[in-house]
């Protein structure tokens, strides 16, 4: 490979890898900020509170126009079930790289 091909395509992969650990650094605050949300959920889900609207909702007591899919038996559990996949993907990957002795 010539010199001047090489830094094209090193200057190349520099500007990929800062894109994406741009774009992820952003979407790990997003992921911060959205913990306090999925610990409410999952205290939320299946507490008295979530049954007593559940119930609500299944004799018809809410608002026609009322979004309720938190009342649904699998939007919540579906959520948690993907936070806590993605929790150990981002473990798997810093394992990974860790091992494999990456900065």
């Amino acid at each position: 490979m010539e010199q001047i091909e090489r830094i094209q395509q090193m200057e190349e992969m520099l500007n990929q890898a800062t894109e994406a650990m741009n774009g992820l650094s952003a979407a790990l605050d997003k992921y911060d900020e959205a913990r306090t949300a999925v610990n409410t959920l999952d205290a939320y889900y299946g507490s008295d509170a979530w049954r007593e609207d559940f119930e609500a909702d299944e004799k018809g007591l809410l608002p026609a126009g009322l979004k309720r899919g938190v009342l649904s038996e699998d939007a919540i559990w579906n959520m948690l079930t993907d936070y806590r996949e993605l929790n150990v993907r981002m473990l798997e990957t810093v394992t990974q790289t860790l091992r494999k002795g990456e900065q």
